[in-house]
């Protein structure tokens, strides 16, 4: 498989515990879409639905798809300030250097946003439970007598 960027044969290597297809020359890889699924939940793990959308709009590049030779395109990843490349035919993902780390710095983010929404959610539960109880309706009344 050669790469998009600088058609060196790319060679399989493991990066976060998946196997990618990894350029020795440029430090780009090439990610088949579950693999980029597998690495999101290294360190996200409620699911691809909490996740959000991964791709909003794209622009067309002038690099290939390794697997088809279809023109890939450019996203903001998550709408965050990430920019990745991905074939429109679904074979991958083209991530440069080191971004499969910042993947998983920003799905670790994102995580920890999701545990602080889901624990104010929880307590915004109990609390209005709380009030709905004869006990906390009788306290204030007796406290206007």
């Amino acid at each position: 498989m050669k790469c998009p960027k600088c058609n060196a044969d790319m060679i399989p290597t493991n990066r976060h515990g998946i196997a990618v297809n990894y350029c020795q020359s440029c430090k780009g890889m090439w990610l088949e879409h579950q693999e980029l699924e597998e690495l999101e939940d290294k360190v996200f793990d409620f699911g691809d639905d909490e996740k959000g959308t991964l791709i909003f709009s794209s622009t067309t590049t002038t690099a290939k798809c390794p697997e088809c030779d279809a023109l890939l395109r450019r996203f903001k990843y998550r709408l965050y300030d990430l920019e990745m490349e991905y074939c429109e035919n679904g074979h991958g993902y083209w991530l440069d250097e080191d971004e499969d780390t910042r993947v998983l710095e920003l799905m670790r983010k994102e995580e920890t946003k999701f545990q602080r929404k889901l624990l104010a959610e929880d307590k915004w539960t109990a609390m209005v439970q709380h009030m709905h109880s004869g006990s906390f309706f009788s306290k204030v009344r007796d406290l206007f007598r």
